[in-house]
């Protein structure tokens, strides 16, 4: 393959691989004598790897991008120096590149039909050796477009259309961060077995770990990268968490808030999906972190950036104010409620095994049976105002609106639009809040005095113990 470069004159590349004879050396050449002379920049490329196809970026001619049988690789010195790129592409022959200049996209043919775009790659023009030869970089953040995605056919795209009908992902809505870190970062039982490593390449004795450094390691937390993103105010919006392994890597902020959702077991709340309201156009700032057995420490210097609107929108400044004001109201009052929720369930099992307890006691009077049974009536009351009638809805009759309900219905609506509140919702958020103050009051006391006051007495009587009760014991 031949290709003429674009920017400087008489210069000319040329790619050939020869495994057909079973070489498999990479073979790139440039001549800047229109093809009298030529020179080899194949330099670092991998021994066993043939190259099939090379591109030239088309503002800084040193950036180029070479598709090999394992990959493709990138250099911005003109071939000095080569470097993978990853980022979720298989190890897969590279037989064509082509770059979209508008957007600064790098399209890869595959050997198997297939199609890999990387999204942006601009911030690889100006890297410098220097700069990689520091711990960590965030390189420059495109501005990112805030507006509302759209999802057709319930997000899917295919619906009842089949398998047959072949959809692929947009890229990640939000503001990318591109960085790179220079060294992964290992927990003290990985440093150990390199060392150990090292130790039995010269021949010397390898000692068996104490137990002290045994439990340090069973207890280290694996350590990860922090990105957090703060607004002009210094107010932390947003903290995504990524894997602290070695390279060039990207992670995208979908220009949210973090969620307030209740943390239940299984669900990390660092997986960085769980998203609240959305943030407003604006500069904000985003920092790099290690975290090393919960211990942070910064990494880079704040990067500023922007999210932008698109040129269609038509929502005024004030009304977006509004919007977002009101989102925050109805965040707060969300968190509120579905941690009520939550904790109304747990309170419901915690009843349950208290009443299990004062069955197995003989010592249990019955005071103590119908304390337990009055809480839990209590309960299911504060329930039904809160999350809806359970009674109802088996027996298919439209309950009455309930606080959660009216919430859902506010945050359903707001999810999508980027319009002012209605009336409807602003209405429908006051009288949630009406309903929800004397509910939280009534719950809160059933905890402190109710149970609290039970569990005391059963404690004294020497309950088997339930969940929320500290068990007692006196020495005779």
């Amino acid at each position: 393959m031949l290709l003429a470069s674009q920017s400087i004159e008489n210069t000319v590349y040329a790619v050939f691989n020869n495994h057909k004879r079973g070489d498999f050396k990479p073979y790139i050449l440039k001549s800047e004598d229109a093809g009298n002379s030529w020179e080899s920049i194949s330099s670092n490329l991998p021994e066993r790897g043939s190259v099939y196809t090379i591109a030239e970026d088309h503002i800084n001619p040193d950036l180029l991008f070479a598709g090999t049988e394992f990959g493709v690789f990138f250099t911005n010195d003109g071939g000095k120096n080569w470097v993978q790129l990853k980022g979720g592409l298989p190890t897969i022959a590279i037989r064509d590149i082509e770059i979209q200049k508008r957007e600064n996209d790098l399209v890869l043919a595959s050997f198997g039909r297939g199609f890999y775009i990387l999204d942006d790659y601009s911030s690889l023009r100006n890297v410098s050796e220097k700069e990689l030869d520091e711990d960590a970089i965030i390189f420059p953040v495109r501005d990112a477009l805030m507006y509302i995605e759209a999802k057709p056919m319930g997000g899917s795209g295919k619906a009842s259309r089949g398998e047959s009908f072949y959809t692929a992902p947009n890229p990640e809505f939000g503001a990318t961060f591109t960085y790179y870190l220079k060294n992964s970062i290992k927990t003290k039982a990985e440093l150990r077995r390199q060392g150990e490593k090292e130790l039995i390449k010269k021949e010397k004795p390898v000692t068996f770990p104490s137990y002290e450094k045994l439990d340090e390691e069973f207890n280290e937390e694996d350590p990860y990268l922090l990105f957090t993103i703060s607004d002009d105010t210094g107010e932390v919006v947003r903290r995504l968490k990524a894997n602290a392994s070695k390279g060039m890597h990207r992670i995208t902020w979908d220009l949210r808030y973090h969620s307030s959702n209740p943390v239940t077991k299984g669900i990390d709340k660092f997986d960085n999906k769980e998203s609240g309201m959305p943030t407003l156009p604006g500069e904000y700032y985003v920092t790099m972190s290690k975290v090393v057995n919960a211990e942070i420490t910064q990494l880079t210097q704040p990067l500023k950036f922007k999210t932008v609107l698109l040129n269609n929108s038509k929502i005024s400044d004030e009304d977006r104010k509004t919007l977002y004001e009101f989102h925050k109201q109805v965040a707060s009052i969300s968190r509120a409620v579905k941690g009520t929720q939550k904790f109304i369930d747990e309170l419901m099992e915690r009843v349950s095994k208290v009443r299990l307890a004062l069955k197995a006691t003989p010592q249990a009077n019955e005071q103590m049976f119908t304390d337990a049974k009055n809480i839990k009536i209590q309960l299911n009351e504060i329930d039904r105002k809160l999350s809806g009638d359970k009674t109802l809805s088996k027996i298919k009759v439209t309950p009455p609106p309930s606080v959660a309900g009216r919430i859902s219905d506010i945050t359903w609506g707001l999810w999508n639009t980027s319009s002012a509140p209605t009336q409807t919702q602003i209405e429908s958020y006051k009288i949630a809040g009406e309903e929800f103050k004397p509910l939280l009051n009534e719950l809160k006391n059933i905890v402190e005095n109710d149970l609290k006051n039970l569990e005391s007495k059963m404690e004294s009587i020497g309950v088997p113990w339930t969940p929320g009760r500290v068990p007692t014991w006196n020495e005779n």
